[in-house]
């Protein structure tokens, strides 16, 4: 099968490579001019970076711009990684592979959307400077990480613990990733609480393993990188912190889908399971009337157009409107953020087709 990359996919493949780029200035600083001072290599590598960002900022109009500009930062960012990885101390390498981990996963999360579902791709899919809390987190690894190199240098230089913390990310990445090519046009970063013609319950592939994928590929990704920085308290605060995470979400969402679904998706829930550890999701006990107002049987309203069937849902249960309500004012609060210029609004890749699996990125971003 062919794939065809849209512009704005050609766009960020080519800033992305043009920022990769300054490995090469760096390396052909020693091979062309015989210039063997790091830090040289490092300046020369910043101007091209700069003369680079000059060129995009008048090669490309001002939406354009903001893809390219993210693209080529990413590229220099994952080439930085590479040469801090390849000169700096023993007790700095482990941040190098950090810094190409980190590259490489909000490029690809844009890439991804590009090849999967290019009609939803915007700026925002790069998933990068949307939140408060996503700078809140990564700043506090870094100064945990840059502490304890001070203190504790050789914590930071066991090769194993780098080796098992950039297994651990690319394994989770590359689930994250699968299951985007999976649902396809069915996966974008807009979260929707409507039900739309096209939108289908997916159950093969990866769906057919675990019901949120891309939750899980996202948990694991998260504390890996606080394996790679070897980082033991970082490493426990996002382990607990992404569990609550997708344990409240994946209950919020797993309400909207049997609205959706209905019987079908209570099918869905019997034959698989979530995924991550000691989360069942929203599970719907008929026998209990308190529990929602979710109903399955032939008296149940349903939606008759187009022949659909589908089954409605009453929302009377008053826990079962206010986790709904909260997260619409969830969404909306994101909203005012991007509006504000105070961050960029983006809502967790949404999977309608089988689970949400990511619905709001911007809270499960906080945890890389």
């Amino acid at each position: 099968m062919t794939i065809m990359l849209c512009y704005e996919g050609r766009v960020s493949l080519y800033c992305f490579l043009g920022g990769m780029a300054s490995l090469l200035v760096f390396y052909g600083a020693e091979a062309f001019l015989h210039e063997e001072s790091v830090w040289t290599k490092v300046a020369l590598s910043v101007g091209y970076y700069i003369s680079l960002n000059v060129i995009i900022r008048i090669r490309y109009n001002p939406r354009d711009y903001q893809i390219a500009v993210r693209a080529a930062f990413l590229g220099t960012v994952l080439s930085a990684g590479i040469v801090v990885f390849l000169y700096a101390q023993d007790q700095y390498k482990s941040f190098g592979i950090y810094a190409t981990l980190m590259a490489l996963f909000h490029y690809t999360e844009y890439l991804g959307i590009a090849i999967c579902n290019p009609k939803t791709l915007s700026p925002d899919s790069f998933i990068l400077n949307h939140s408060v809390h996503y700078a809140l987190a990564a700043a506090a690894s870094w100064i945990e990480y840059f502490v304890e190199v001070h203190y504790f240098p050789e914590m930071k230089t066991y090769k194993s613990v780098w080796t098992a913390g950039l297994l651990l990310c690319l394994a989770g990445e590359s689930l994250r990733k699968v299951a985007m090519i999976t649902a396809s046009k069915n996966f974008s970063h807009i979260v929707q609480f409507e039900r739309h013609n096209e939108h289908e319950l997916v159950t093969h592939g990866v769906y057919g393993w675990m019901r949120h994928p891309s939750y899980v590929g996202w948990f694991y990704w998260s504390i890996g990188t606080q394996i790679t920085l070897a980082n033991p308290v970082c490493f426990v605060i996002y382990a607990i912190a992404s569990w609550k995470f997708f344990h409240d979400r994946i209950l919020m969402e797993e309400i909207t889908l049997l609205n959706f679904f209905g019987e079908e998706y209570i099918q869905y829930q019997e034959r698989v399971s979530s995924g991550l550890p000691y989360i069942r999701g929203f599970r719907h006990d008929p026998e209990c009337e308190d529990q929602t107002g979710f109903h399955t049987d032939k008296n149940d309203e349903t939606d008759e157009r187009e022949g659909t069937g589908t089954v409605r849902r009453s929302f009377e249960d008053n826990n079962e409107r206010h986790v709904m309500e909260m997260a619409k004012v969830d969404v909306d609060r994101r909203r005012s953020i991007g509006s504000s210029g105070g961050g960029i609004e983006h809502s967790r890749n949404r999977r309608y087709s089988g689970t949400y699996d990511n619905c709001d990125d911007q809270d499960a971003s906080s945890l890389v």
